[in-house]
């Protein structure tokens, strides 16, 4: 959300600045919108699609490696056990234990050199559409103003309504993330004003040529 309301604030306001009629900063505003979406929709399902591909890609391996060197692995298993400080004795049944049921000596080995849960890589249409209508919304709400305004009371309008989303997408990223949550507002507030003022002075620049 916060992706999609600094980028098309700023596509806006840059539009705004270089004196379009309402009617242009409108359809600029929707496309902003629509374009925004759809490729952050695009690019998290590519993304998560590749990193599924290439997690798939390393459990095959080492689910190929299980079956043709067990005890190869099992060592692999024990040793890694010992260096997170379990007692050689006990590292060595819990490897053998382990590698007794081949689901999850398959789940432990990719979590312990991968970092990967194998039962929970995440589903790239889910990302791709929760991506889109995250930055929709976003980006909707400073284009709210000018599907009923137009001019200078738009602007103002645009202006107050991103800073007030602004404001509380900080404020909520601080509550979550259990940190100052007015330090959060106002930094979210201050990235979304330095972008927006970026392009209207180019706007301006360009709309002055």
């Amino acid at each position: 959300m916060a992706d999609g309301l600094v980028t098309n604030v700023s596509l806006i306001l840059g539009f705004a600045a270089a004196h379009p009629s309402s009617s242009v900063v409108r359809l600029a505003g929707l496309a902003g919108l629509v374009a925004g979406s759809f490729s952050m929709a695009s690019g998290e399902y590519i993304s998560m699609k590749a990193q599924s591909e290439l997690f798939e890609r390393d459990l095959a391996i080492e689910r190929k490696a299980l079956v043709e060197s067990p005890e190869g692995e099992t060592e692999e298993l024990y040793e890694t056990f010992v260096r997170k400080g379990i007692a050689p004795e006990l590292a060595r049944r819990l490897a053998v234990e382990v590698m007794s049921d081949p689901v999850l000596a398959l789940e432990t080995h990719a979590r312990e050199e991968f970092g990967v849960d194998p039962s929970s890589l995440g589903s790239p249409w889910a990302a791709s559409i929760s991506s889109f209508f995250a930055f929709a919304v976003g980006a909707f709400i400073p284009l709210v103003p000018w599907l009923f305004i137009g001019g200078a009371a738009a602007v103002a309008w645009s202006i107050a309504l991103s800073a007030v989303a602004a404001l509380t997408f900080g404020a909520l990223l601080g509550h979550f993330t259990e940190r100052s949550m007015w330090f959060s507002a106002l930094r979210s507030l201050f990235i979304t004003a330095l972008a927006a003022s970026v392009t209207v002075i180019v706007g301006r620049l360009v709309g002055a040529g």
